[in-house]
């Protein structure tokens, strides 16, 4: 399978699709980790609940922190 990204924003996009999404078992709401090894993207979802609360707590500071900036930047 051959994807290209998409203008989303001012940010690029992977759009998956459902049948991979499905397969994998990933929703809207399932955190993903995206690894590099230098040359690949490797997008996995996170099962470690431990993981899944150090995701929410950065994303929440950094929200709180760079929010605003964020919004306009996407706008």
């Amino acid at each position: 399978m051959v994807k290209f990204l998409t203008k989303v924003g001012n940010s690029e996009a992977l759009v998956i699709d459902q049948g991979v999404l499905s397969l994998l078992k990933i929703t809207k709401d399932t955190p993903l980790e995206i690894t590099t090894d230098g040359k690949n993207l490797v997008i996995s979802p996170v099962t470690d609940l431990k993981k899944i609360q150090e995701v929410k707590r950065a994303y929440q500071s950094v929200k709180k922190r760079f929010g605003r900036t964020l919004k306009n930047l996407a706008d």
